[in-house]
């Protein structure tokens, strides 16, 4: 089995906004557009048209701005396609500063400076809530969604064709998402790490919200922090 997986890396925050279809040429799935200025829609049309692509849906992991930034953007440019967030994140849609520390609040008002435009923030007209364990097709691709909190209340993960798994910033290669912003919690974290990510099959793909790819067979041998998750020692560690 395999997938086509590209990504766009935006460059602020290095946020990753993947691309993932069932072969160039065909319907795919967007996750996480990211900042730019104005926004990331010119990087995103360049990867699908290197592929091929039509984008069918966009999938937002969690409500933070980096991931968010440039969506209403992009479901206006790619014809209203549907958005699916968890429920509880998804507020942030239209009130990303709901989530925000002190240093991002000072970067919207950079943002808005620099653009020049005012940057409108509100959900999508197709947005529709996602609940742990719901299954859904879009295109040719079957989603499994878990709800994972720690990060954001409303963060979730998902598994394509049972390949790949869209890990948001619940995981990264070698390190997990931080809970100490507005509406994190650590023990939520924890919880999510040892009952929904350590539970993956060991040779699915993750696809981090930033930095490189991972599996979920190598996270679990050498993040010390998934480790740490797993034996309820996770709070001793970074709390």
């Amino acid at each position: 089995m395999s997938l086509l997986i590209d990504r766009v890396i935006a460059p602020y925050y290095q946020t990753n906004c993947w691309v993932i279809a069932p072969a160039s040429g065909s319907e795919c799935v967007l996750v996480d557009p990211g900042i730019d200025i104005p926004n990331l829609n010119p990087a995103i049309k360049a990867k699908l048209n290197e592929h091929k692509l039509k984008v069918g849906a966009v999938i937002i992991t969690h409500g933070h701005l980096d991931h968010t930034f440039s969506l209403i953007s992009a479901i206006d440019d790619f014809v209203e396609v549907d958005c699916f967030v968890h429920e509880k994140d998804r507020d942030l849609l239209q009130y990303p500063e709901r989530a925000m520390g002190p240093q991002s609040q000072a970067l919207v008002k950079d943002l808005k400076n620099s653009s020049g435009a005012t940057i409108e923030f509100r959900e999508p007209h197709s947005t529709y809530s996602v609940n742990d364990g719901q299954k859904l097709k879009l295109g040719e691709l079957n989603f499994e969604f878990l709800h994972t909190p720690g990060h954001t209340p409303g963060s979730l993960v998902s598994i394509v064709n049972e390949y790949a798994v869209i890990s948001g910033d619940v995981l990264f290669k070698g390190a997990i998402g931080r809970t100490d912003f507005p509406r994190g919690s650590l023990r939520d974290m924890e919880q999510s790490l040892r009952e929904k990510i350590a539970t993956l099959p060991d040779d699915l793909r993750v696809l981090p919200g930033h930095g490189d790819e991972t599996t979920i067979i190598h996270e679990k041998r050498n993040n010390r922090f998934l480790q740490a998750a797993m034996e309820w020692k996770l709070e001793g560690m970074v709390g």
